[in-house]
C-alpha cells in the first residue's frame, strides 16, 4: 500500500491521522520534533493499531535533516503537513516565531516532495481562520468565500501556505494539492489512548473545560459575552478529530485514485455552538459542575463562524456526524487518563 508522510504527526490531529490511515492500509511515515507533544503519544498509537508507526524525529524547519527522512523513505507518495504552531493569541505577541516556523516547515516540505518523494501528492492542514470575520450573510462558510483580512498571524501564516500551495501546484506538473480548512477540532479517540495533550496552560476551550473539571484549572475563563451572538459568547463549529482525520484518508484516496491536482475542502459539522452552549453541553453530557466565569475578549478571536460542508459531503464523500454529547465524553473520559 501506498506510503504517506505525516509531519506533526504526534501533535493532537496528526496521531489521530496516523491511526485511521493505517486502518484504512496506509503506511505511515510520522515525523514530528516534540516541541509541542511527547513521545508517549507514539506509544498511544501504537496501543490502538497494535503496531509502531516508522517515525523520525525531525525539525521540518531543517531542510538538511528533513531531507534524511526522503532518503531513507524514498517510496513517498503523498505528505499530509501538520507541523505548525496554533496559539492565535501567542502569533499575536511573537509573530515572527510563526512566520519563520509555520512557512519555513512547509516551503522545505513542498521543495522535498516536489524532488524526492515518488509521488508528490500533499494534503495541507489548514484553518477556517483564513476567513477572516465573515460578514453575518456569508454565514455558513462556502470554500468559495475571498479571503478576508487576517485576524491574527497565525492566520495569515495560513493564507499564505495556501498560496504557496497553490502556486507551486501551478508551476510544478508532478506536484498536487488539498487544502482541508478545518473549524474546531475537539474530543479524543474512542480508546482514549490519544487525545488532546496541550503543554501547559490550554490555548484551546475543551482541554481547558476539561482541566477545569478534574480541579487542574481553578475556573474556566470564557473570553467575552459581549459579542453579537445569542448569549454573548463566540460561536465555532466544533468538529469531532477522529470525523475530522477520516476525511484526511479521504483526500489521500482521492489524490492517489483519481490524480486531483487542486481542490479546497471545509470540514465542519454546519453547526454553529456557542462557547457557553459548549460548556453547558459538558456539563449535561458528563455531569461534572464547572467553575466559570466572563472574562474579557482575546485578542485575535473571531466572533462567529460556521461551515458549510456540503463540497466535502459531496466530493470527498464524508461527513461529520458524531454527536456533541458524545465527542464531549471523549474528551472527559482522555483527561481522566492523563
Amino acid at each position: 500500500m501506498s506510503r504517506v508522510l505525516l509531519t506533526g504527526a504526534t501533535g493532537y490531529i496528526g496521531s489521530h491521522v496516523a491511526v485511521e490511515l493505517v486502518n484504512a492500509g496506509y503506511e505511515v511515515i510520522g515525523v514530528d520534533n516534540f516541541s509541542n507533544s511527547t513521545p508517549k503519544v507514539l506509544d498511544g498509537i501504537e496501543k490502538i493499531i497494535g503496531k509502531r508507526i516508522d517515525f523520525m524525529e525531525v525539525d521540518c524547519t531543517d531542510c538538511n535533516a528533513f531531507a534524511k527522512v526522503f532518503e531513507q523513505f524514498p517510496d513517498i507518495e503523498a505528505a499530509i503537513h501538520f507541523a505548525a504552531y496554533k496559539a492565535v493569541g501567542e502569533s499575536v505577541a511573537e509573530p515572527l516565531k510563526y512566520f519563520k516556523n509555520n512557512l519555513r516547515s512547509f516551503e522545505n516540505l513542498v521543495e522535498l516532495m516536489v524532488n524526492k518523494a515518488k509521488g508528490a501528492n500533499i494534503v495541507f492542514s489548514s484553518s477556517a481562520t483564513v476567513y477572516g470575520q465573515p460578514a453575518l450573510e456569508d454565514l455558513p462558510i462556502k470554500e468559495e468565500l475571498p479571503y478576508q483580512p487576517a485576524s491574527s498571524p497565525y492566520a495569515r501564516t495560513k493564507q499564505i501556505a495556501e498560496g504557496i500551495l497553490e502556486d507551486c501546484v501551478k508551476a510544478y506538473s508532478n506536484l498536487n494539492g488539498i487544502v482541508l480548512r478545518y473549524f474546531n477540532p475537539i474530543g479524543a479517540h474512542p480508546s482514549a489512548h490519544i487525545g488532546e495533550l496541550p503543554n501547559g496552560v490550554p490555548n484551546n476551550l475543551v482541554p481547558f473545560i476539561t482541566q477545569t473539571a478534574a480541579g487542574i484549572r481553578e475556573c474556566l475563563s470564557v473570553f467575552g459575552n459581549d459579542y453579537n451572538t445569542p448569549d454573548g459568547s463566540c460561536i465555532r463549529d466544533y468538529i469531532y478529530v477522529v470525523d475530522l482525520a477520516k476525511a484526511h484518508v479521504k483526500a489521500v484516496d482521492k489524490m492517489l485514485q483519481e490524480g486531483i491536482r487542486w481542490n479546497v475542502f471545509n470540514l465542519g459539522t454546519g453547526k454553529g455552538l456557542s462557547v457557553l452552549e459548549l460548556v453547558n453541553a459538558f456539563i449535561k453530557a458528563t455531569g461534572v459542575n464547572l467553575n466559570y466565569k466572563i472574562a474579557g475578549r482575546r485578542p485575535g478571536d473571531v466572533e462567529q463562524y460556521w461551515a458549510d460542508p456540503a463540497k466535502a459531503n459531496r466530493e470527498l464523500g464524508w461527513s461529520a456526524e458524531t454527536p456533541i454529547e458524545e465527542v464531549l465524553l471523549s474528551a472527559w473520559k482522555w483527561q481522566q487518563t492523563l
